[in-house]
């Protein structure tokens, strides 16, 4: 599929604002762990499992790419980093083909 430049440059404006947004949420849920009443050395491994884990999503990292644009939003979309309101502003084309591979 092309990608208008238009969604192009979108998505290039929201990303690094929806992955803040993102990690932010993933930081709350380390500090839940960190606050736990688990022992210290359990916290330690049930956090580092954690951000092992965490590091690989495209709500923390991407290869901004045109042609992996699509595959990037549904996989955002897939970790609840963003939702369907964060996508209004892109083409139907987008929302409808993000919406089609959701659906599968």
């Amino acid at each position: 599929m092309n990608i208008s430049e238009k969604d192009w440059k979108l998505f290039k404006e929201k990303l690094p604002l929806w992955q803040e947004r993102y990690i932010e949420k993933l930081n709350s849920e380390y500090i839940q762990i960190l606050n736990s009443k688990e022992n210290p050395s359990e916290k330690f491994w049930i956090l580092e499992n954690k951000i092992k884990t965490d590091r690989r999503k495209a709500g923390v990292i991407v290869e901004m790419s045109r042609k992996n644009m699509l595959p990037t939003l549904w996989e955002l979309m897939s970790d609840n980093a963003i939702s369907k309101t964060d996508l209004i502003e892109f083409s139907d084309d987008v929302k409808h083909k993000i919406t089609y591979f959701l659906e599968l």
